[in-house]
């Protein structure tokens, strides 16, 4: 590992250095769009859990209970970290419990009645690639100028779909076969002999997840330089302790940052949750298979590319607050289409019949997907922007933790509503209205928050 340090602060990198800690992005994308998305969350809910209804309802809320952790732990750990200096010791440490639990995810076999094992797995995953995610965000400002953050920030998020697409075009087309027909999405046999009838494609999602991480996360680790080493570790945790009560007792009074957060902790909850149970939605509603769900996750990946980056464009142009502002609007609306939408309706309008089934609501669905990764990664990224905005640069990784805790905070309340909502009203459709209103709270403290955009 090497420590070429450099100062917090506004500072350079050079072009290795850059290009290792966006691919920290890459790295990490297939656990989001493999296991949280597109396949292993998707496959849990069909065939692990007893039914479509309550693998939904224990999805959400093992998802709810590893966020409830994360909030808890970030902006403590995020204060301990920015009161030493260097996050890559942090990054590296989640980083094994990230692999941990994705490998472990492996083991999930249909109907084995092992969910709370897998769930426990799951969680571990979760709980070690957002922490790892924490500490590398705090290192981004130390490598531009506060004028090309967006434009790194949108590169880095774009980079890191386009990790998705590929890894996900590798499950689908080499790995993952249907039942039917024995076949990949290429019409292959599956690599390495793996059984479609006991699901070893969908299962191996947590594997690929684990190696691909451990390969393209070290070119962050080796050439990224790290903050300098600012105390002995002796006393940190005291310190960081003590320097978050400050934070936290005067964060109220700082009106942009505090509105910021809590902003951000809703219209950020909305899109996980919207990311979350796309697929499983698509599942059990629409009744797509593994192939048609990972073929309009290429889509909305592939889109997700080209969002990220124009946003990136765009927040440097005219700062990350239009971009976020867009981003919430756009999903919004591509959120009341997939609830209006059924295999007989759109817009809550019944389209064919029995006898003649209309194509038109997979094709809506297909369009909102799109829509959908465009918005949210242009809003991902533009969010990473805006938070710097907000603090000097020596409490970075404190304001991402709490960045991370606002997230997190209400990670847990989105899924938690989406499964009382779920088991109410007997439906997975109805389940996942609560979404409409998060992106909505999202939206209102947006004209409080300041961005420092043109200011350098």
């Amino acid at each position: 590992m090497t420590d070429t340090a450099i100062a917090d602060g506004p500072g350079h990198a050079d072009r290795k250095g850059i290009f290792g800690w966006m691919m920290f992005d890459w790295a990490t994308q297939p656990f989001h769009t493999l296991i949280i998305t597109f396949v292993f969350a998707p496959y849990f809910v069909a065939y692990v859990a007893e039914d479509a209804v309550s693998g939904q309802e224990i999805w959400a809320y093992a998802t709810g209970l590893g966020g409830v952790a994360i909030a808890i732990m970030a902006p403590i750990l995020g204060a301990i970290a920015d009161a030493t200096g260097p996050r890559k010791p942090w990054i590296l440490a989640f980083s094994v419990l990230g692999v941990v639990g994705s490998w472990m995810l492996w083991y999930a076999m249909p109907g084995s009645g092992s969910v709370g094992l897998v769930m426990l797995a799951f969680i571990i995953g979760l709980f070690g690639m957002e922490f790892a995610a924490v500490f590398n965000n705090a290192m981004m400002p130390n490598l531009v100028p506060r004028s090309r953050l967006g434009r790194l920030s949108g590169s880095a998020w774009a980079l890191g779909y386009v990790g998705g697409i590929v890894s996900l075009i590798i499950v689908l087309g080499f790995l993952a076969a249907q039942q039917s027909s024995g076949k990949t999405l290429l019409g292959l046999e599956p690599l390495f002999g793996l059984d479609p009838e006991t699901h070893q494609g969908d299962r191996a999602s947590g594997p690929l997840t684990a190696l691909w991480y451990v390969v393209f996360v070290l070119p962050m680790f080796l050439y990224t330089p790290d903050a300098s080493k600012r105390v002995a570790a002796k006393g940190a945790v005291i310190r960081g302790l003590k320097h978050l009560g400050q934070t936290l007792r005067a964060l109220p009074g700082q009106k942009s940052y505090f509105s910021y957060l809590i902003s951000s902790m809703f219209y950020r909850d909305a899109l996980n949750a919207l990311y979350a149970f796309g697929g499983i939605y698509a599942a059990g509603v629409l009744g797509w298979t593994t192939i048609k769900i990972g073929v309009f996750g290429i889509l909305a990946a592939l889109t997700g590319v080209v969002g990220a980056w124009v946003g990136g464009q765009i927040d440097d142009r005219f700062g990350p607050k239009t971009v976020v502002t867009t981003g919430i609007v756009l999903l919004f609306l591509c959120c009341l289409l997939v609830v209006s939408t059924s295999p007989s309706e759109v817009l809550f309008i019944t389209v064919g019949s029995a006898a003649e089934p209309s194509g038109l609501p997979d094709i809506a669905f297909y369009i909102a997907g799109c829509v959908i990764g465009a918005a949210g990664g242009a809003l991902q990224a533009a969010s990473r922007t805006l938070l710097v905005d907000q603090v000097p640069a020596g409490k970075m990784t404190e304001a991402f933790g709490l960045y991370a805790l606002s997230g997190k905070a209400t990670m847990f309340i989105g899924p938690l509503l989406i499964a009382l909502a779920t088991g109410w009203f007997d439906s997975q459709r109805l389940g996942v209205t609560p979404i409409l209103l998060l992106f909505a709270i999202g939206i209102v403290l947006l004209p409080l928050v300041r961005s420092r955009h043109g200011e350098a």
